[in-house]
C-alpha cells in the first residue's frame, strides 16, 4: 500500500528569497531550517507545525497524511 507521500518540496527563505529543494523526513516536522543564502534561522510561522508548512511547496509528510486521513472519511 502506497501512502503516496510526496518527501521533496523547494523552501523559499521569506528574507532573501533564496530557494532550495530539500527532503523532508516521511515521519518527523522540521521546526529550523538554515538559509544558505543569507544564513538566517528559520522556524514555523504561528499555527504551522514546521518549515516546510511555512515555506515550502509542498507540506510535511505529517500533515500530508493528516489530510489524507481526513479526505477519506
Amino acid at each position: 500500500m502506497s501512502l503516496g507521500l510526496i518527501l521533496e518540496s523547494t523552501l523559499t527563505c521569506p528574507l532573501c528569497g533564496q530557494r532550495s529543494v530539500e527532503v523532508m523526513m516521511p515521519d518527523a516536522c522540521q521546526w529550523f531550517y538554515h538559509c544558505s543564502g543569507c544564513g538566517s534561522l528559520l522556524q514555523p510561522m504561528p499555527g504551522d507545525c514546521c518549515v516546510f508548512c511555512s515555506y515550502g511547496t509542498v507540506v510535511c509528510a505529517p500533515a500530508q497524511l493528516a489530510e489524507s486521513t481526513q479526505n477519506s472519511e
